[in-house]
C-alpha cells in the first residue's frame, strides 16, 4: 500500500465543519463519533495509511457537499445544502466502534442561483471531485455527505480521476427510487448518471450502472427506455427483499474490480425518511438497504461512497438524519 507524504495537500480550500456530542469520558471505551473524527491533515492521513493492518480498513475521509442548486434546477424541494451539518449532528453522539481512522476535510459549498441566475453547480462539482481524487490517490476511503443527488456527479469526477481506478473495471451502484438519467440542457439532481454515461462514452468506456429501489410510477417510460439503451441493471422497489437485493448486488459486484456506492435517501419509505426532496410512497425497507450496504462494504471493492438528498427542512425529529448517520456508520464499519 502506498504511503503519502506530509506535503500532499488538498487542491481546494474547504470550509471546516464543527462536531459535538455527549461526553461520557475521554478513554477509548467512551469514544463517540465527535471525539473520534479528526480534522483532515495530510501528514495525519499519511501516517494512518501507513499503519493500515492486514484488515485492509483504509482511513476514511469525509467531505461535505453543501448543494441545493441541482435540486433547484430539477424543480424539487430545496434544503439539502444544510444536510452535511445535520448529518454530522446526528453522527456526533453515536458510539464509535470503527476499526479505522476517520478524518473530516470540511465542506465544499455550492453557490445557489438567485432571481433566475444559475448557481455555480459545475464549479462546485469540479472542486469536490478534485478533493476526492486527491484523497483517493493518497490511500483513503472517501465518503461525501451531500447535498442533492447532484453530489453523485461530483463523486464520479473524483472516482474517474484517481489512479486507484485506472485500468480496472469500475461500477456505480445507486440505491434510489429514480434513475436520474434525465436529458436536460444543464446539470441538475436528475441528470448525474446520464452525465456519467456520456463521460464514459467519450473516454471509450461503457458505464457500469445498477440501481436498487426503482419506483416504476416515479420514472417515465422515456427514462426506462434510456436505462435499457444504456444497459442499466435495476431492481424495482416492490421486488426488493433482502434476498433479491443481495443477490442482485452480488451479481453486479462479481464483474467489477471497484465500486462507487451512492445512496439517495428517497429510496427509503417516507415514514423512515421523510426529510427528502421526494418522499417515497413505497420505498425499500431500511433493513434491506443496510444489508446491501454491508455486502458492498464487505466486498473489499468499495473506493468511494456518498449519501444524498437529506433535507433537514422537511425532516421529522431528525429521523432522516439519524438514518443517514446510521448508514454512514455501516459503510465504514
Amino acid at each position: 500500500m502506498n504511503e503519502v507524504s506530509s506535503s500532499v495537500a488538498l487542491p481546494v480550500d474547504l470550509q471546516p465543519a464543527p462536531w459535538s456530542g455527549r461526553n461520557d469520558g475521554e478513554g477509548p471505551e467512551h469514544r463517540r463519533w465527535w471525539q473520534a473524527v479528526r480534522p483532515y491533515d495530510a501528514a495525519g492521513l499519511g501516517e494512518a495509511v501507513a499503519a493500515v493492518s492486514a484488515s485492509g480498513r483504509r482511513p476514511a475521509v469525509l467531505i461535505g457537499f453543501c448543494s441545493d442548486e441541482g435540486v433547484r434546477r430539477n424543480k424539487g424541494r430545496t434544503g439539502a445544502s444544510a444536510a452535511p451539518a445535520a448529518l454530522r449532528a446526528a453522527l456526533g453522539p453515536l458510539a464509535f466502534h470503527l476499526e479505522r481512522e476517520v478524518f473530516d476535510a470540511g465542506d465544499v459549498v455550492v453557490e445557489t442561483g438567485r432571481d433566475g441566475e444559475p448557481g455555480d453547480l459545475e464549479g462546485g462539482q469540479e472542486r469536490c471531485g478534485d478533493a476526492i481524487a486527491t484523497l483517493l490517490d493518497a490511500g483513503a476511503l472517501t465518503l461525501t455527505l451531500g447535498g442533492g443527488h447532484e453530489t453523485a456527479f461530483a463523486s464520479y469526477l473524483g472516482v474517474a480521476d484517481t489512479e486507484r481506478t485506472a485500468n480496472v473495471r469500475v461500477g456505480v451502484l445507486n440505491l434510489d427510487a429514480h434513475f436520474d438519467l434525465r436529458a436536460e440542457d444543464r446539470a441538475s439532481s436528475g441528470t448525474p448518471f446520464l452525465q456519467m454515461a456520456r463521460a464514459e462514452a467519450a473516454a471509450g468506456r461503457t458505464l457500469e450502472y445498477a440501481v436498487v429501489g426503482i419506483s416504476q410510477p416515479n420514472n417515465t417510460l422515456a427514462l426506462f427506455r434510456r436505462a435499457d439503451e444504456l444497459g442499466v441493471r435495476y431492481l424495482l422497489d416492490e421486488y426488493a427483499t433482502r434476498e433479491t437485493a443481495e443477490s442482485f448486488v452480488e451479481d453486479f459486484l462479481d464483474g467489477l474490480d471497484a465500486v462507487y456506492l451512492t445512496i439517495d435517501l428517497d429510496v427509503l419509505p417516507a415514514a423512515v425518511a421523510p426529510g427528502v426532496s421526494a418522499p417515497a410512497a413505497l420505498g425499500v425497507p431500511l433493513e434491506v438497504i443496510v444489508a446491501v450496504v454491508r455486502r458492498v462494504a464487505a466486498s473489499g471493492k468499495l473506493v468511494h461512497a456518498d449519501i444524498a438528498e437529506l433535507n433537514p427542512t422537511y425532516d421529522v425529529d431528525a429521523r432522516t438524519a439519524r438514518v443517514a448517520a446510521r448508514l454512514v456508520d455501516t459503510i465504514l464499519t
